[in-house]
C-alpha cells in the first residue's frame, strides 16, 4: 500500500519502484519534465497561526510580548508555541501569522548568526543589522510571490540606542515607539499610544509590565484566537530575557449581563 497521500491516484512502475520511494518524472513536449507530485505551488493562506504580538520602547529598552496559541482555523490546536524568538545578546523577534514560515525564519536567523560567530572577526550584527537583513528576506519572497506569512517585530538595544521596528510579508517596514502585531493593532494600540508615546523616557520597568499585561488582558477578552499564557520578552543593556509562560488574571462576571451570553 503507498502511504504518501501526494503519490495517490498517480501511475508509477511497480517492477521498478515496488514502494514508490523515487519520484517519476513524465516527459513534455519541449524536452522539459514535471515531477509525480505535480506543479510547483505556492501557499495561498497560512494554516497553523499565532495571533497578536505587541512591543514598545520604556526607559531601559524594550518590552515585548505574545501568547502561546497556535491556532488551526478556530480550533485551538497548540498552546506552547514560543513566538518570542532570541537572536543574539540583544535582540528579540516576535512574529504572528503563519507558524511554520515562523520556524524557517528562526532556521535562517540562526544559520546567519552561526556563520557570524565562525566568521571570528570581531564584528556582531546589531539588532538593524537583523531587522533589515529580515527586510531583504520578506521582500525577496514577496517578489518572487511565494512571500512568508509572517508579521515580524524586531526589538533590541543597538549601539547604546533602543530599535523597534516592523517588517511584513510584502517587505514593508518601519520603526516607530509602540508596535501591535494582528488584532492587536486594533486592541492594544490604542491603550499603547495612550500610555507610552510621548512618555517612553520615563516609564520604568514596573509600569512597563503593568501597560503590556494590560494589553494582553484585553486581547484575551477580545480575540478570539488568543490564549490567556503568554511570554514576555524583555531587552536592555544588560541583555534579555525571557520569561516563563504566565496567565493574567481576568474577570468574566459582567458577562451575565450581556444580552445572549450562554443560556
Amino acid at each position: 500500500m503507498d502511504h504518501f497521500p501526494s503519490n495517490w491516484g498517480k501511475p508509477r512502475n511497480e517492477n521498478v519502484d515496488q514502494y514508490n520511494t523515487i519520484p517519476m518524472h513524465k516527459s513534455l513536449p519541449d524536452g522539459l519534465s514535471q515531477s509525480a507530485y505535480g506543479p510547483t505551488t505556492r501557499t495561498q493562506q497560512p494554516l497553523i497561526t499565532g495571533t497578536s504580538v505587541i512591543a514598545f520602547k520604556y526607559k531601559d529598552g524594550i518590552m515585548m510580548a505574545a501568547d502561546m496559541l497556535g491556532s488551526y482555523g478556530s480550533l485551538a490546536r497548540f498552546r506552547d508555541i514560543q513566538r518570542l524568538h532570541p537572536v543574539g545578546e540583544k535582540t528579540i523577534v516576535g512574529a504572528s501569522g503563519d507558524l511554520s514560515d515562523y520556524q524557517y525564519i528562526q532556521h535562517i536567523l540562526d544559520s546567519v548568526m552561526t556563520t557570524e560567530h565562525c566568521a571570528d572577526d570581531g564584528h556582531v550584527l546589531g539588532t538593524s543589522n537583523i531587522y533589515e537583513y529580515l527586510w531583504r528576506v520578506m521582500y525577496n519572497r514577496r517578489s518572487k510571490f511565494n512571500p512568508l506569512w509572517n508579521s515580524l517585530i524586531v526589538g533590541g538595544i543597538d549601539k547604546g540606542e533602543r530599535f523597534l521596528g516592523y517588517v511584513d510579508l510584502r517587505g514593508t517596514t518601519y520603526q516607530t515607539t509602540t508596535i501591535a502585531t494582528g488584532f492587536g493593532s486594533h486592541l492594544a494600540q490604542p491603550i499603547l499610544r495612550k500610555r507610552v508615546e510621548g512618555r517612553e523616557d520615563e516609564i520604568t520597568e514596573e509600569e512597563a509590565i503593568a501597560i503590556l499585561e494590560e494589553c494582553m488582558r484585553v486581547l484575551f477578552y477580545r480575540d478570539a484566537r488568543s490564549l490567556n499564557k503568554f511570554q514576555r520578552g524583555k531587552i536592555t543593556e544588560a541583555g534579555l530575557e525571557i520569561s516563563e509562560p504566565y496567565s493574567v488574571s481576568t474577570e468574566w462576571g459582567f458577562a451575565e449581563g450581556i444580552r445572549g451570553y450562554g443560556a
